[in-house]
């Protein structure tokens, strides 16, 4: 089971994933009935014996095949706007956190308070702890509040790289001289684990992301105890 659960999406821990997930299940339903709709013609086509030596065309399947897919395009174009715009719209956020990539490390700062900010680099094998994932534990995690809307500016301080967190259905390209932003909302506690998405050089793969979700009180002593160190 395990096997095929990482065939497919992370289970969703934002409401933005949540809605991704949704569309690709809707496209996916889409693309199963056409085909096997097109393979049963096929197969029909194939295999019966019916000849007419003097059809030269068909004004009416000839409209039909022609609108109906049409039709079924804007079954999937509707949902696909509706959800660009949702991914597009920043709310008004609880608080901003800043992602800058270097080659190959993250650096965060916490816009919103003064003197909190870090690099985050990953963890190398000989140093992982029993529990912790190769290639994907870093020493500094980002630790976010749970059910507050979160702002995240990325940019860059070299090359093009890509802040990506599959489970939030976040992906933000931090480009060199130019800042990006989006939101999410995270709605569960836990770790969620990431990578450069953007191929930035030989390291590309040794950058990853770690995001810690925690409730909002506990967030606001780790804010305080930050500040006060």
């Amino acid at each position: 089971m395990s096997t095929w659960a990482n065939l497919g999406l992370q289970d969703s821990s934002s409401p933005l994933m949540e809605q991704l997930i949704f569309f690709h299940d809707h496209a996916l339903l889409i693309l199963v009935m056409i085909t096997v709709l097109v393979g049963y013609l096929m197969f029909m086509l194939f295999f019966n014996k019916y000849v007419n030596r003097y059809l030269l065309h068909g004004q009416t399947i000839e409209i039909i095949w022609t609108i109906l897919p049409a039709i079924i395009l804007l079954f999937i174009a509707f949902p696909s706007l509706r959800l660009l715009y949702l991914l597009d719209e920043i709310n008004e956020p609880s608080i901003t956190l800043k992602a800058i990539g270097h080659q190959w490390y993250w650096s965060y700062e916490y816009s919103d308070f003064a003197n909190i900010e870090f690099d985050s680099y990953m963890i190398p094998t000989n140093e992982l702890s029993i529990d912790s994932f190769r290639l994907l534990d870093v020493d500094n995690r980002v630790v976010l509040p749970m059910n507050s809307q979160i702002r995240i500016l990325v940019t860059a301080a070299d090359v093009i790289h890509s802040w990506t967190i599959p489970a939030l259905g976040v992906k933000v390209d931090g480009t060199p001289g130019r800042l990006n932003q989006t939101n999410f909302l995270i709605n569960r506690p836990g770790l969620f684990y990431g990578q450069c998405s953007e191929i930035c050089g030989a390291n590309h793969s040794f950058m990853p992301i770690v995001i810690e979700s925690i409730p909002v009180n506990y967030f606001i002593k780790w804010i305080s105890n930050n500040m006060n160190s």
